[in-house]
């Protein structure tokens, strides 16, 4: 996973699967979904990410992967 953000175009991108073509994509209030052909996410794009998160979308980023352990 990548997330990236361009403070120019105030875009911010997180791409989940890197090498995967992107065969559609749906839009819905400036959040563009792009999906590989088999449906799956490749990458969601958000346009205007400050007005749409805060004023510095990387700022507080907080990332932690959770894990379910099960015992048998």
């Amino acid at each position: 996973m990548k997330i990236e953000y361009d403070p120019k175009h105030d875009l911010m991108n997180i791409e989940f699967l890197a090498d995967e073509p992107i065969a559609d994509s749906l839009e819905i209030n400036g959040v563009i979904l792009d999906y590989a052909s088999d449906g799956r996410i490749v990458s969601i794009e958000i346009l205007d990410a400050s007005e749409k998160t805060q004023k510095s979308p990387l700022a507080k980023l907080d990332f932690s992967i959770v894990q379910n352990t099960m015992a048998m």
